[in-house]
């Protein structure tokens, strides 16, 4: 894990413990799409970001559920929905460059949009900076 300073972490969205983040900023679902990514902890974890395996527009995700993979240079890594929605827009820039991902993981790496139907069990900016702090 890592020392994660709760100040790093933007405080205008969700997280979950795969390392996810979505524009949420409660438990409510929302009247429009909001965006997914992954976190810096597990930007930094996969090291190089190669390719993107996204889900299609019009797909549904389960919160709770893999939807994509991301592959690095040291491995691939399950994209595990933090909602469930339907997929309304993909980061086609993220694909076509995922270093994105790891250079912004909160802003122009950003993955998909989903329209929510239902929201998975989620972390504050500070619940999840404790679950990921490196151990003393």
């Amino acid at each position: 894990m890592t020392d994660l300073p709760v100040s790093e972490l933007p405080a205008d969205r969700l997280y979950s413990s795969d390392h996810e983040w979505v524009t949420l900023t409660s438990a409510e679902v929302p009247s429009a799409p909001v965006r997914v990514g992954i976190t810096r902890v597990a930007a930094d974890a996969l090291g190089d970001l190669v390719f993107l395996d996204l889900p299609e527009v019009g797909a549904e995700v389960t919160a709770g559920e893999p939807c994509g993979e991301v592959e690095s240079t040291k491995s691939v890594s399950d994209l595990v929905a933090p909602v469930t929605g339907t997929i309304t827009e993909i980061n086609s820039a993220a694909v076509e460059d995922p270093s994105v991902v790891s250079a912004d993981p909160y802003g122009a790496g950003w993955l998909f949009a989903v329209d929510v139907t239902a929201v998975g069990p989620l972390l504050t900016a500070a619940e999840y900076a404790e679950a990921n702090e490196a151990p003393s």
